[in-house]
């Protein structure tokens, strides 16, 4: 099938990549066409960038309430995290106790389940982070 095709080969899928600005090199994710810190425009300035997918939680929330997807996982972990190469994201940590969710906890990047549509229809992986042991 096609459409499966097009999204096992989507790198940006599987990974987490952000842009480089090749004139003055700061980091965005999610990526961008341009620089907002130079204000250069993207031809021949911007270049993806994999990012390692390891950094620490900079924030974090303990969520009560969820929506239909995320019921049967409540409460959890929402973090936002500071990656190794410097740029923050907002991601679900997984397999961490919420007593051991603290600022500081060293995470991971892993591709998990998002959500499904239905028994028949396309299943959504994107990424989530855990503790790294």
């Amino acid at each position: 099938m096609a459409t499966a095709r097009f999204w096992r080969e989507n790198a940006s899928m599987y990974n987490l990549i952000a842009s480089r600005c090749t004139a003055c090199g700061a980091l965005q994710f999610p990526p961008r066409t341009f620089c907002p810190v130079c204000h250069r425009r993207s031809l021949g300035k911007m270049e993806r960038f994999k990012l390692k997918g390891e950094g620490e939680i900079y924030s974090f929330s303990i969520v009560h309430e969820a929506t239909a997807d995320l019921e049967m996982q409540k409460p959890y972990v929402l973090a936002m995290m500071r990656m190794d190469e410097g740029v923050m994201l907002t991601a679900q940590v997984v397999d961490c106790k919420l007593e051991d969710a603290k600022i500081g906890l060293r995470v991971r990047a892993v591709l998990r389940l998002l959500s499904e549509e239905g028994p028949d229809g396309v299943i959504h992986y994107g990424y989530k982070f855990v503790p790294l042991a």
